[in-house]
């Protein structure tokens, strides 16, 4: 029941969103402008070089990011100071945006959660709910939004 709830809940709330981006960037093409988006909050970032000769800098900012191995991906919330971290280590990583779908796919194909000193596969909704219970993400998708709007629990759900 309320996990349902609060799933058709964020698809309203997504489709709404997507609808006043349409509506603004017609209202600026209609006046003769461009409509400028926001910009991004979210950030995937994926290691794809190693460690040889590298300057320990980089590497310890790898190691905040917990890029730790070559292919490793992490997302991370973009402010000032991790921008400034990703330029430094723009050699040996690669990053982008993703779009909510592409959150999606991530999280259900490749999610895991640290449980009791376990890395397990997201597989269930009740493993999330164990995992981050206490900051009211009780499924999934629950999970996804937090992590796709960077909403005030991101560093749990992340």
């Amino acid at each position: 029941g309320k996990i349902y709830q609060r799933a058709e809940q964020y698809v309203r709330e997504y489709r709404t969103k997507e609808r006043q981006l349409i509506h603004l960037k017609r209202k600026a093409r209609r006046t003769g402008n461009f409509y400028l988006p926001d910009e991004a909050k979210l950030a995937f970032v994926i290691r794809i070089k190693g460690t040889q000769g590298m300057h320990p800098k980089p590497r310890k900012i790898l190691q905040l990011l917990r890029l730790r191995q070559i292919n490793n991906g992490v997302f991370v919330r973009l402010t000032a100071a991790t921008r400034k971290m990703l330029t430094l280590v723009e050699p040996y990583v690669t990053y982008g945006y993703p779009t909510l779908s592409t959150v999606r796919q991530l999280v259900y194909k490749r999610g895991h959660a640290k449980f009791q000193g376990q890395r397990i596969p997201l597989t269930e909704n009740t493993l999330v709910e164990k995992a981050v219970k206490r900051q009211n993400i009780i499924c999934v998708e629950d999970l996804i939004h937090q992590i796709f709007t960077v909403g005030q629990p991101f560093r749990a759900a992340n």
